[in-house]
C-alpha cells in the first residue's frame, strides 16, 4: 500500500522519474482522449488519417514512459510488466501494417485487429490498477478492467462504431479524473521508502 510519509530526502533522480512516470500518464490520457474525439467528430476534426497513427505512436510512448518509471517494491512486477510491453511493442508492427496507416478504417473494416492493443491495454491497466491500491482511486481499478475488457468487446464487432467511440469517450473520461487526481500528489508519495525497493 502507498504512503503519503516522506521516507528519505528525493535526489535529482527520483524527481526525474517521478515527473517522467506522472508525464506517461498525462500523455496515455491526452491520446486516448484524442482517440475518442477523432471516433466521436470525424466530420469536426483534422484528418483521422494524419492523426491516428501519431497519436497512437504517442500512446505507446506515453505508457512506455510509465512502464520504465514506475515505482514498485516488488522486481518481479516491474519485470513482468516490462516483457508486457515489449510483447505491447510487438504488436504495434502487425497493427500498423494491417491498418496501411489508416487505423480508423482499419478498425471500422476488421474488428479482430483491436487484439493488437491487448497488451498495451493490460500495461495501462496495471499501471491504474497499481495506483488504485497504493492511493485509493477507485478509478484505477475501474479502468484495469473496463480497458482491456472493451479491447475484446470491440474485438469481437458485437459495438458498431458509434458504440464503441462512446466507449473510448467514457474510458477517456475515467483517465482524465484519475490522471487529475494522480498529477498534483506530492512527488515523494510515488518513491515511498527506497529501502524496500526488491
Amino acid at each position: 500500500m502507498g504512503d503519503t510519509k516522506e521516507y528519505q530526502p528525493l535526489t535529482r533522480a527520483d524527481k526525474v522519474s517521478v515527473v517522467v512516470y506522472r508525464a506517461g500518464i498525462v500523455g496515455s490520457t491526452l491520446t486516448v482522449t484524442i482517440g475518442a474525439v477523432l471516433w466521436l467528430f470525424p466530420q469536426a476534426t483534422l484528418s483521422a488519417e494524419l492523426v491516428a497513427p501519431v497519436a497512437l505512436v504517442a500512446l505507446y510512448a506515453s505508457v512506455g514512459a510509465s512502464v520504465f518509471f514506475i515505482h514498485l517494491y516488488m522486481g518481479a512486477y516491474k519485470k513482468n510488466l516490462k516483457i508486457g510491453y515489449a510483447v505491447a511493442i510487438a504488436c504495434l508492427i502487425p497493427l500498423y501494417l494491417m491498418s496501411n496507416g489508416n487505423l480508423p478504417a482499419a478498425f471500422a473494416s476488421r474488428a479482430a485487429i483491436a487484439l493488437f492493443m491487448l497488451p498495451l491495454a493490460g500495461c495501462l491497466g496495471f499501471i491504474t490498477a497499481k495506483e488504485g491500491f497504493c492511493f485509493k482511486l477507485l478509478e484505477g481499478y475501474v479502468l484495469a478492467l473496463l480497458m482491456p475488457a472493451y479491447v475484446l468487446i470491440v474485438a469481437t464487432g458485437l459495438l458498431e462504431s458509434r458504440g464503441a467511440a462512446y466507449g473510448l469517450a467514457a474510458i477517456a473520461a475515467l483517465l482524465v479524473l484519475f490522471t487529475l487526481r494522480k498529477v498534483f500528489m506530492p512527488l515523494h508519495n510515488d518513491i515511498g521508502d527506497k529501502t524496500a525497493y526488491a
